[in-house]
């Protein structure tokens, strides 16, 4: 047999495996898997993929809008690392995540604790406590900001009513945030607590029997079945709410603007204000791939940390 013969038939042989292959059933399934696919993978790369490349490169320019971008390479970055403004956004996005974190999982857990329960009525009592997480952002932050008036508020009105000294509450800097704090608590908490009911529907009730006739208590049942079959549910809610919480931005800009003195002036809030109020597109892109780099350290930490304390069954 000749070469060109030996390669006609090796090509031969290739070309008919491959039709055979394309005409598997797997691959008609893979086939139709992907023409269906193909609009949401279409949309991701254009809405999704490709912004992100795009503001990775700004990050890189100084950019108006108006005029064409002109690269400067690390200097945003530098700049960063320099400005005052910067590192008191990140200490506020922290200061408002370290409150906000164990306030809404707390209560979330003992709501789900509270309602986990087959009472009359009881879908009436969920559905009331987690209706505040379907209201928008912006009739929250007005209805609160109304509720923290210092001359015709609710809260200093209750406080005056018990005879107790009333605040500036949003003019204060050291009330400030934890206002915006209570306000998302009231907001996110129903969230989380619809995913804590789930989580206890779903731990099997042979475990407190068996729990419950080794003698013991209500406490005891607690800390040694609920919980540890809960962690799971438990890390899923510590990283979102931590992902969310760094992300805050609706309140603080209806509420505050940031103020008083910068107290609520959060990451995203500056992201805002150097694209949109001071026109610099690149800043405010490197500032989001900062925000973006602190947010999967952090993730990365916790799921690294959660093989100590979460059981899986």
């Amino acid at each position: 047999m000749t070469f060109m013969e030996r390669t006609v038939e090796i090509s031969e042989s290739w070309l008919g495996r491959a039709l055979k292959a394309i005409r598997s059933p797997k691959m008609a399934n893979a086939g139709w898997t992907l023409f269906f696919l193909l609009p949401y993978l279409i949309g991701l790369v254009v809405f999704v993929a490709g912004p992100i490349i795009a503001a990775f490169a700004i990050s890189f320019t100084r950019w108006d809008i108006l005029t064409a971008p002109i690269f400067i390479g690390l200097k945003n970055y530098q700049n960063l690392i320099q400005d005052e403004l910067f590192w008191q956004s990140l200490y506020n996005t922290l200061y408002y995540i370290v409150l906000i974190v164990p306030a809404e999982i707390l209560l979330a857990f003992f709501l789900a604790l509270a309602i986990n329960r087959s009472l009359g009525g009881i879908t009436v009592y969920r559905a009331v406590l987690f209706m505040p997480f379907v209201l928008s952002l912006a009739s929250i932050g007005l209805l609160w900001a109304w509720l923290y008036s210092p001359d015709f508020g609710l809260i200093n009105y209750a406080l005056k009513s018990l005879h107790l000294p009333t605040l500036t509450w949003l003019a204060n800097t050291t009330w400030a945030m934890p206002a915006i704090v209570l306000t998302s608590v009231w907001r996110n908490a129903g969230y989380y607590m619809v995913i804590f009911l789930a989580g206890l529907q779903g731990i099997p009730g042979e475990l407190y029997e068996a729990a419950n006739l080794d003698g013991a208590g209500p406490l005891k049942r607690l800390w040694h079945v609920t919980i540890p079959l809960l962690s799971p549910t438990t890390f899923f809610i510590l990283v979102i709410a931590v992902i969310w919480a760094f992300h805050v931005f609706d309140l603080t800009y209806i509420m505050t603007r940031g103020g008083p003195s910068n107290a609520t002036y959060t990451m995203v809030y500056f992201i805002y204000e150097s694209g949109f109020r001071w026109y610099k597109m690149g800043y405010a892109s490197a500032l989001a791939f900062i925000l973006f780099a602190v947010t999967m350290v952090i993730t990365i930490v916790q799921f690294v940390v959660q093989r100590r304390w979460v059981y899986y069954q």
